[in-house]
């Protein structure tokens, strides 16, 4: 196991995002009753037994490339009888599905490219909802040298422009903003703590480099945000 993955075992999940944000994306699209649902790049299976508790007559499909993640899955969702857990590429999917849900994954697909591949995995008036990473504010140094490491970075009209290239009308949207935030680098931080006296090299470099994401973050809490899209094909 690399460092970065030791580093990222054991979380309570891999990035910003509450259980309050499923439950609003599934009222604001109407998913209810005997659907079928996929968590694409579900990481360690939060929002997948998210989910899989608001949707009991569902069936829950998730996938993860990242075998040691959806192992952690598993795990989590293991009392949940309509979930099932997959390692694999999250850019196959085959559906149909009602609601294709993608919690910061969609980043490394990218958004319009994302939305493509998925389209055809979608039912009749399925949807899509993703959080990717967004600029609220231009010209902020804080804000900026946060998401240094994020070329795609784009504001949220620009989210909204690759959702509709990729032919989708966007439905609604909700900034992840604040608590979410707090929640998760509460659990990184002492990750960080439990890995800080391993002396491997590029494990303390791995790790210094999360402190420092999490300090750039204390800079500008209230303007670093992913956006949550609910979109569905045009």
């Amino acid at each position: 196991m690399s460092a970065f993955q030791r580093l990222y075992s054991g979380l309570d999940r891999e990035g910003p995002g509450l259980a309050e944000d499923v439950h609003w994306a599934l009222d604001r699209l109407g998913i209810s009753g005997a659907v079928r649902v996929c968590d694409a790049g579900c990481g360690s299976g939060a929002d997948t037994a998210t989910l899989g508790a608001a949707l009991p007559d569902a069936r829950v499909e998730a996938v993860e490339q990242m075998a040691h993640l959806a192992d952690e899955a598993r795990g989590r969702c293991a009392g949940l009888g309509n979930v099932a857990v997959h390692t694999g590429d999250m850019a196959g999917l085959s559906g149909p599905f009602d609601l294709i849900w993608s919690a910061g994954a969609i980043y490394f697909l990218g958004v319009t490219d994302g939305l493509t591949a998925w389209k055809p995995a979608l039912a009749p008036g399925g949807a899509v909802a993703f959080s990717q990473a967004v600029r609220t504010v231009e010209g902020d140094a804080h804000v900026e040298r946060f998401w240094a490491d994020y070329p795609a970075l784009t504001d949220l009209d620009g989210v909204f422009d690759q959702t509709r290239a990729a032919g989708y009308d966007v439905i609604d949207h909700r900034l992840i903003l604040g608590a979410p935030w707090v929640a998760y680098y509460r659990s990184l931080a002492a990750r960080i703590l439990a890995l800080s006296g391993d002396p491997d090299p590029e494990l303390q470099a791995v790790l210094a480099a999360s402190w420092a994401e999490i300090s750039h973050w204390r800079a500008a809490p209230d303007r670093i945000a992913y956006a949550l899209v609910l979109a569905r094909p045009a």
